[in-house]
């Protein structure tokens, strides 16, 4: 399968690790992939991507890939603000796509964009890596296994200290204009989802949004006025009538990539922390109590690289996990279903509910 790569930022150099790495991690691999092309808005750019990706063909105008015959797939990794009209061409030149969050900057777009790709039958997959970590995937089944029981509440919070410096100059993603909203869209789509993936539809949303540095230095070391929340902070309610809280910051001094999850129901709970990503806490109810607490407690599962075969077979299923395998898994499952003319999941549909639930958290800001 050939791919055009669309932006070469910090996501752009993930995927094509993903892409370059999948025979080690991956069993005897049934079909092949590999960049055949990379676009970003500058030619210079473009040609040092092309270079580092160890091809020849880089454009600043991606049309020329999403309308070359022989590109299969498109690669979306560009600003938020640009996914709409390229998830447009892409899905109208019948190409599969792998876009990056959010989907779009609104709910209306983000709908007609799954609509689209729905009735052109093409494979189509929105990034929400978090979702591929062993622990999250042996959450999802003990939820299913019915060993929480009616889901009562839940919290998510993900939390970055990249803003927590006022003398750091701000980059595009807290620029409103080109992200459509801050932390919110770029932190809060990932906590937005794992809650959908885990807890179910979230039907309504209290949210607030905070600015701790409303000036600051720009990209171009000029005073800048910050446009675009730097945390965010929701109340949420599911279809099953769960409530719970879901945070995003980057002002949260002293974290780095933490994602803190918690799902409390009638029967037993689950804890997930992405600093500690390897293990799973899982507090059974049901379990025998006696003197001293007979068998309670949390029971810390031991996830690690367990994905089932094809992959964990490098470096083991024993070895501990990482950020970047999850990017990687993601990565498989989408060819895989690519290859195999498979719907994949999550799909531009899910990707759609999050949008909605971010569309829905901005309107209720006050």
């Amino acid at each position: 399968m050939k791919i055009g790569l669309i932006g070469f930022g910090s996501m752009g150099k993930t995927h094509s690790w993903c892409v370059n790495n999948l025979k080690y991690f991956y069993r005897d691999l049934h079909f092949s992939a590999e960049y055949a092309g990379v676009c970003t808005s500058k030619l210079e750019s473009a040609e040092n991507a092309a270079r580092f990706l160890g091809i020849d063909r880089y454009t600043v105008n991606e049309d020329e890939l999403i309308n070359d015959e022989s590109i299969d797939i498109i690669d979306i990794c560009t600003p938020n603000i640009y996914h709409y009209e390229t998830l447009k061409k892409a899905i109208a030149a019948k190409k599969h796509v792998y876009c990056e969050k959010p989907l779009c900057i609104t709910y209306e777009q983000a709908k007609e964009i799954a609509e689209l790709a729905e009735k052109a039958g093409v494979t189509a997959q929105i990034v929400f890596n978090n979702r591929f970590l062993p622990a999250i995937m042996r959450a999802k089944e003990l939820i299913e296994e019915g060993r929480l029981g009616r889901i009562l509440s839940f919290r998510c919070e993900y939390l970055h200290s990249s803003a927590a410096d006022p003398n750091k100059k701000a980059g595009w993603k807290q620029n409103k204009d080109i992200c459509g909203a801050g932390t919110l869209f770029d932190l809060g789509s990932h906590a937005v989802d794992l809650i959908y993936y885990l807890c179910g539809e979230i039907v309504s949303v209290k949210g607030q949004s905070q600015i701790a540095y409303p000036v600051r230095l720009g990209l171009d070391g000029k005073e800048w006025h910050t446009n675009a929340d730097e945390a965010f902070y929701m109340i949420c309610k599911t279809a099953g009538g769960a409530v719970g809280t879901i945070e995003a910051s980057k002002v949260a001094v002293g974290s780095n990539d933490d994602i803190n999850l918690a799902v409390y129901g009638e029967k037993g709970s689950i804890k997930f922390s992405l600093m500690e990503p390897n293990w799973l806490m899982f507090y059974d109810a049901t379990a025998e109590d006696g003197n001293y607490g007979g068998c309670k407690g949390y029971t810390r599962i031991e996830c690690c690289g367990r994905y089932l075969q094809p992959g964990g077979i490098f470096p083991s299923f024993k070895a501990p996990i990482g950020w970047l395998r999850g990017h990687m898994h993601s990565m498989y499952s989408f060819l895989d279903a690519c290859h195999n003319g498979k719907s994949a999941t999550p799909s531009l549909t899910d990707g759609a509910h999050v949008q909605k639930v971010l569309q829905m958290a901005l309107e209720s800001d006050n």
